[in-house]
């Protein structure tokens, strides 16, 4: 393996950040962040790959596991708690685990992430297969929590994949699916809540959006399986059923109070004569 250097380490290419004015902060770290969805869109090819394994893991029953820490960790918990609501896809079917357990979404755990062990401790709870695909998340590519859990479902037969943005980082030849996505040095040297996180949160998106789409919970372009369980939510499931059927809302109100999902309900319209909207 090619010499470890660490480019999420690397010195910023902008100097003296305590001598700059507020505005000049601001547009230099727009700057640098316009050069994330290019990078992003380098590693495509390896984005797609892990999301054909994740979407062919979940038709055969298997389940979606982030692993992370700090903000990796975090987002990866974004991510996964996202999907139910946006996707009515059950609880369970995408989940995120962080170094220190949930106690540490809110405020960082000491050390949490320097222990090989507790990764694999974590995920052996759930009792996995060779259905199931389990993501390690790692701007800096080197967590010991990450690199202990991947190597430990390796040797199980456990798909694995990552989300780094260090290339010939540790966490690479541990992974089956691996993404690199190669920001470069953060605007504050070491900071990878900045770009790397960013990256990590667009691949996330592309991830379980590309996947949830193949599991058939998208129809056209609008979320048909969401879980109207709050006043945004319902009034946006209203919105679909008034649209794909062309009725008014009292009609749609009706048929949702009554089947409780949007698929459901548009299904029934359909039984009772109210044709979809030809597109």
């Amino acid at each position: 393996m090619a010499e470890f250097l660490s480019v999420t380490e690397s010195d910023s290419l902008h100097r003296h950040l305590e001598q700059m004015s507020m505005e000049e902060i601001l547009c230099r770290m727009n700057q640098e962040d316009q050069t994330v969805p290019l990078a992003v869109e380098k590693a495509i090819p390896e984005i797609l790959k892990l999301s054909s394994r994740v979407l062919l893991g979940m038709q055969e029953g298997g389940r979606l596991f982030y692993l992370g820490a700090g903000t990796s960790g975090r987002l990866g918990v974004v991510d996964a708690s996202e999907c139910p609501p946006t996707f009515g896809v059950e609880e369970g079917k995408v989940i995120a685990l962080i170094a220190g357990g949930d106690g540490a979404i809110r405020k960082a755990v000491e050390n949490a992430e320097d222990d090989q062990e507790a990764g694999w401790q974590a995920l052996a709870a759930y009792d996995l297969s060779a259905s199931d695909t389990v993501v390690g998340l790692a701007a800096s590519g080197r967590t010991p929590y990450v690199l202990g859990a991947l190597r430990a479902c390796r040797e199980r037969g456990i798909p694995t994949g990552c989300v780094t943005c260090n290339p010939n980082s540790p966490i690479l030849p541990l992974s089956d699916y691996p993404v690199l996505v190669t920001v470069g040095p953060e605007f504050l040297t070491g900071s990878t809540r900045l770009k790397s996180g960013t990256a990590q949160k667009l691949v996330l998106n592309m991830l379980t959006t590309s996947v949830m789409i193949g599991l058939g919970l998208v129809e056209d372009n609008k979320m048909t399986h969401l879980r109207p369980t709050n006043a945004k939510l319902h009034d946006r499931a209203l919105r679909i059923l008034m649209e794909i059927h062309e009725i008014p809302k009292e009609i749609a109100e009706r048929y949702l109070d009554q089947h409780k999902k949007v698929h459901l309900a548009a299904e029934a319209l359909t039984r009772d004569g109210y044709s979809p909207k030809v597109q």
